[in-house]
């Protein structure tokens, strides 16, 4: 019978709420036995033993934040009794971690991908609508769907697809460079195998410039043209499709290593379980992805305060343990510039499902990034430059992270929800269920369950079915989102708006 409670840590003070937990329940902790003192709901966590006021409370080994009164063995612990010890002016030190042996890259690790010019391998071969401002996202829009009929009735690409935004014009500063940088890095991306690019002609993302920022190799797959400068958008649309399949004939899957994959990790809507169950599984992927000479992405920076040192001492050398403390440290400046909180998370959400403080949210969600080291640190909407792990300057937001995963090159999405979300992005987006409950309830939004290794389930054996699900969908098999035509982008306003 598999257990009520789980403690991840030998050191931890508090363990998990595997199932709902009632008030006077016996609950076996190795040799002992813990009394619940009150009702436990699902994901949400139990004391194992005394804290005063002011005593770190300790999960995954280490200190989630400290308790605001006493706390006594077999007591709820949550957001009445369990307070924040985040803060600013941290300081940091290089002390690196001896690194774990790297599992041996699994036999049959092959998938059917793209191989791009530039020797990029891409999961699909798309068309996507692009443009430089929003006055053209219905324009777009409606190309699109003129392209995507085309296609199904002829073939030669596996969709066409638009991806609005409001942005392009009346921005200054890092906000128009940040709009650029995210319509340019979507305009190279291996599974767009041809892209349209739409501007008005007016505007300050100027349609030249942006062009002049992609390499050459990129270009030859692009059609570009202003709406002011043709005598219908539409049509000029559909003609630069026409073009576009005609330099697409040519493409077919082959067969690749997995070391030309490139995964995005994300979580959203989490929940307590998370961190003990999808997070630590999708870590599994991460460890195996860069073993076998590909990459791992990850982002959410807010969602490392607190955890931050195990990333840093995971850095392969100095330089890059000084561009993590860069990326944090000016994360941090940023919230305090606009007078909020660092600790200003989790959501209301994530503490319905348990969790509490900011740390142990981090602690979770870091999980994603397995044990591999840390071999960049890269800034927004910039592309991935090498194998292994890499950290993104990118926010929490589930919309915003997931599309500087985009850019940054992820070919498949690997998001971790506890909650649930219907949220897709440009690249297939597999959603892997932290609990069980999630997978039967919202099985048209789910690709994957990770909720059997609460039950017992091994995390390897597990592991084995959640990498052939990768492998297959990088060869074609749909994703969730993809079936459900869930597909947007958002891109990260930080100034401000003429």
């Amino acid at each position: 019978m598999p257990p009520a409670v789980l403690r991840v840590h030998p050191e931890d003070s508090v363990a998990v709420a595997l199932r709902p937990v009632s008030t006077g329940e016996r609950l076996p902790m190795g040799e002992d036995e813990l009394v619940a003192a009150q009702d436990i709901p699902q994901g949400h966590k139990i004391a194992l033993r005394p804290h005063g006021p002011g005593d770190a409370v300790i999960r995954y080994g280490h200190p989630i934040g400290r308790a605001e009164t006493g706390i006594a063995p077999g007591e709820h612990v949550h957001s009445h009794n369990l307070r924040t010890a985040l803060g600013t002016g941290e300081s940091y030190s290089y002390e690196p971690a001896s690194a774990p042996p790297a599992p041996a890259p699994r036999e049959g690790g092959t998938f059917e991908g793209y191989r791009r010019a530039d020797g990029r391998v891409g999961t699909r071969n798309e068309i996507w609508v692009l443009n430089t401002v929003g006055c053209v996202n219905t324009a777009a829009a409606r190309i699109a769907r003129n392209g995507d009929a085309l296609v199904r009735a002829q073939g030669g690409a596996d969709g066409v697809h638009a991806f609005s935004h409001p942005f392009g014009c009346s921005q200054l500063g890092d906000d128009l460079g940040q709009t650029r940088d995210i319509v340019a890095g979507l305009a190279r991306h291996p599974n767009a195998g041809g892209v349209v690019l739409i501007g008005l002609g007016c505007e300050n993302n100027r349609l030249d410039a942006l062009l002049e920022t992609l390499p050459e190799a990129a270009r030859d797959r692009i059609v570009s043209f202003t709406a002011q400068g043709v005598e219908d958008e539409e049509e000029a649309g559909t003609a630069a499709i026409e073009t576009l399949l005609e330099r697409m004939a040519g493409d077919r899957r082959e067969t690749c290593p997995a070391s030309a994959l490139t995964l995005g990790m994300k979580c959203g809507g989490s929940d307590a379980l998370s961190g003990l169950t999808a997070n630590p599984l999708v870590g599994r992927m991460t460890d195996r992805v860069t073993a076998a000479g590909g990459r791992s992405l990850l982002t959410e920076v807010p969602e490392m305060f607190g955890a931050e040192r195990q990333l840093m001492n995971r850095a392969v050398d100095e330089e890059v343990f000084e561009r993590l403390v860069t990326m944090i440290e000016g994360f941090k400046s940023y919230f305090v510039r606009h007078d909020q909180p660092v600790y200003e998370n989790p959501s209301p959400g994530n503490k319905d499902g348990g969790l509490t403080t900011l740390e142990e949210k981090s602690l979770g969600a870091i999980q994603k990034g397995g044990a591999s080291r840390v071999a960049d640190v890269l800034d927004y909407a910039q592309p991935a430059r090498r194998p292994g792990l890499s950290l993104i300057n990118a926010p929490g937001n589930d919309a915003v992270s997931s599309t500087a995963l985009t850019v940054s090159g992820a070919t498949v999405i690997l998001f971790t929800t506890g909650r649930g979300t219907p949220l897709g992005f440009p690249v297939p987006t597999l959603k892997i269920a932290s609990n069980s409950g999630l997978a039967e309830r919202k099985p048209r939004w789910i690709d994957f369950d990770a909720g059997p290794v609460a039950s017992g389930t091994g995390m390897e054996e597990m592991a084995d079915a959640l990498w052939d699900k990768i492998l297959r969908t990088a060869s074609g098999e749909p994703a969730r989102n993809e079936e459900n035509d869930y597909r947007e982008i958002a891109i990260w306003k930080t100034g401000v708006t003429l």
